[in-house]
């Protein structure tokens, strides 16, 4: 071929490569499969929410001796323990859960986790004495640790830029399904049809997550860029050249992290891991700070105390209901107001509750007459309270922490995160019968919303808002690149 025979064919060569590049960047795909991931892989918090809500309907039942399946009816230091031993198993399950996540995958890691909750509610359901008890509520913290620590991972992989906010706070809403789920069975069934009913969740999510993908990142750090094109191409309904610009994304990333082998020290030498450090652990621990777990875990108790003239149980589960349809609000709205502004409407109003709530019980301590005609206020108030908890700290601290870390240290960061989390709701279950003994139910209201208090500054004066960036965006804006 001549030479003018070659420039009458490079036009036509330059612009079929400009049109595939162009369909590589215009092609729309779909969000439905990985919603789909989200929503299957969220099951594991089903399971989560059923172990946190467990204790709620089950603590009457171990209180009466008609209805308790142990030989003796546990103290009240035994009841202390059996709330907070979950928080106990969750604190130890990061640090072997996120190793793991690195060596054998996100996806086999969260299946396997469905093993702890499988044997506790076993242990629960043939359990006759408070040890075996014991054992099988910190086996479910394991179970906890290990979904918290590494579904955020998966959910943080998996998701598109656009949508990563939504799916990250699925977590909650699911969480609160679960609470729900107990709230509503375990007051109306025997104890041990209540462990039935707990015992067919992690059935199904094995049955479900197994035919769910690996998250493209794990393949890339694996080395397998064939399985991650598939995975790619599966969660965003494309084909293998729509994938090629968001994977060179993934690959650049991952790569570039594998390179810098994080270890915890490394965690703490670049600026920009400490500041997400400093982030993600003030959010997760502002969230238990807020007392939500006192809350979910002694619901019905608390609402015994109010003498309202609605039952417990009833009053319960219409918290428990409230909770789900809060959470449900957030997928919807979080990636279009960010997670900045829901998070300072969810501290302000979560201090404003509680302060109601500690209102109301020191009006009952001084034994003011006022006090009779406002039996409303502490549903009310608690209403308001898990309302504005589902929609901002509940989720969107985990959402955060998915996304605010590179490669290389994200297990490592979880792990941290996820065990602060847990030291802080081990000690406040813990230690939370006493305190309310010594300075009364209104100072221990009081203390939590002023928390929440603290927690808005914090939020206001720290967090950067992430709607719609890139993780290599998040990583600049950390790193002060831009």
């Amino acid at each position: 071929m001549n030479p003018a025979e070659l420039n009458q064919y490079q036009p036509v060569a330059t612009f079929e490569k400009l049109e595939t590049s162009h369909f590589c960047k215009m092609e729309k795909g779909s969000p439905s499969r990985q919603f789909m991931a989200g929503i299957i892989v969220n099951l594991a918090s089903v399971m989560v929410g059923t172990s946190l809500g467990w204790t709620s309907p089950v603590g009457p039942k171990f209180a009466s001796k008609d209805t308790t399946p142990l030989g003796t009816i546990p103290t009240a230091s035994e009841s202390s323990w059996i709330a907070s031993l979950v928080a106990m198993g969750a604190l130890i399950a990061p640090f072997i859960a996120g190793p793991l996540a690195e060596r054998i995958g996100r996806k086999f890691t969260l299946l396997g986790s469905s093993i702890f909750f499988l044997v506790s509610f076993i242990l629960l359901l043939t359990t006759e004495t408070v040890v075996q008890v014991l054992v099988a509520r910190f086996i479910q913290g394991l179970g906890v640790g290990f979904v918290m620590t590494v579904q955020t991972m998966y959910i943080g992989e998996i998701a598109s830029n656009e949508y990563r906010g939504a799916l990250g706070s699925l977590m909650q809403l699911c969480i609160v399904t679960g609470i729900l789920y107990v709230y509503s069975i375990g007051p109306y069934v025997s104890y041990h049809a209540l462990q039935w009913a707990c015992i067919v969740l992690p059935i199904a999510f094995d049955a479900t997550f197994f035919f769910m993908p690996e998250t493209p990142a794990y393949y890339i750090s694996k080395g397998d860029k064939e399985k991650a094109v598939e995975s790619l191409c599966f969660l965003r309904g494309k084909t293998v050249d729509g994938v090629q610009e968001e994977l060179h994304e993934i690959s650049t990333t991952v790569e570039e992290s594998l390179r810098n082998k994080g270890s915890v020290m490394d965690l703490f030498r670049n600026a920009g891991n400490v500041k997400a450090l400093i982030i993600c652990a003030g959010l997760i621990s502002f969230q238990q700070l807020s007392g939500i777990n006192v809350i979910l875990f002694y619901s019905q108790n608390i609402f015994e105390s109010t003498g309202s003239s609605l039952s417990p149980a009833v009053s319960t589960i219409l918290v428990g209901a409230v909770q789900v349809l809060a959470s449900g609000a957030t997928p919807l709205i979080v990636d279009r107001l960010g997670r900045k502004p829901i998070l300072l409407t969810s501290a302000g109003g979560m201090c404003i509750s509680l302060g109601t709530m500690g209102l109301y019980f020191f009006l009952k301590h001084t034994e003011s007459p006022s006090v009779d005609s406002l039996g409303w206020l502490p549903i009310m108030s608690l209403i308001v309270f898990v309302t504005v908890y589902c929609i901002g700290f509940g989720p969107l601290p985990w959402a955060v922490l998915g996304e605010m870390f590179p490669a290389n240290v994200k297990s490592i960061a979880s792990s941290i995160v996820a065990s602060t989390c847990w030291v802080l709701g081990f000690i406040i279950l813990q230690f939370f019968a006493d305190l309310d003994k010594a300075v009364g139910s209104h100072w221990s209201f009081w203390i939590f919303g002023i928390l929440c208090a603290v927690a808005f500054v914090f939020t206001f004066t720290t967090l950067m808002e992430t709607k719609g960036l890139s993780l290599q965006e998040i990583q600049d804006r950390l790193n002060g690149k831009v």
